[in-house]
């Protein structure tokens, strides 16, 4: 893994090697949408090394011992809709007791700013630790609207986790929120005069959920 400040590139043989077909225009719909899952259940072990663990004690068919299990804040995800949502399921195989929160945005095609349209969380949601998830950080302008949208409700441990980023959204999530840490599986060349990522891997929410 490499890590910038608060910025972290999660470079796993096995994540790459799934990017790498992710990113093929010939995937399947089925296929990607496997494959965002799967990659989603790999970073979500990575941008979850941190949780603290507390000491019990458990019987074993032998002797009692003493064990570790997780401790403090439950955690949440939180998909940006709606290719987000491509990411949900792969964290919850790891994690399934997580609460899942929404937060409805869409991208004006004009001023690329994104538009709310939807939100509900949890009723705890301010006591959790909360993963925003969007397969893509393009401009960077949803991210930075969900995660104050967060912090609004009184969340104050916060990561946002994207497969795909431009250095253009790190930059903008950056400077918008400096201490809001990112986890990505890879960071692209730019973003070309239409706000898409290159060479990215096409429109996510599309090729998720067989759409046009």
């Amino acid at each position: 893994m490499e890590t910038m400040e608060m910025v972290h590139i999660l470079d796993h043989p096995l994540l790459q090697h799934k990017l790498s077909i992710l990113r093929n225009k010939e995937t399947s719909v089925k296929d990607f949408r496997q494959l965002v899952s799967e990659i989603s259940t790999l970073m979500c072990y990575e941008a979850t090394r941190d949780l603290p663990l507390i000491e019990v004690e458990v019987e074993t068919p032998l002797a009692t011992t003493k064990v570790n299990r997780l401790g403090g804040k439950k955690l949440a995800i939180v998909p940006i809709l709606r290719a987000g949502l491509g990411m949900v399921d792969g964290i919850l195989n790891l994690i399934p007791s997580a609460r899942v929160g929404h937060i409805g945005l869409y991208r004006d095609p004009e001023s690329l700013a994104p538009v709310e349209y939807y939100c509900k969380m949890p009723a705890d949601i301010f006591d959790r630790r909360a993963i925003i998830v969007d397969p893509m950080l393009a401009t960077g302008g949803s991210a930075i609207a969900a995660i104050q949208f967060l912090k609004g409700y009184g969340c104050q441990d916060i990561k946002l986790m994207n497969i795909i980023a431009a250095p253009e959204g790190i930059r903008a999530v950056r400077e918008a929120h400096p201490d809001i840490p990112i986890y990505c599986a890879h960071v692209d060349d730019c973003l070309n005069e239409h706000g898409y990522i290159v060479p990215g891997l096409g429109d996510a929410g599309d090729r998720i959920f067989g759409t046009k």
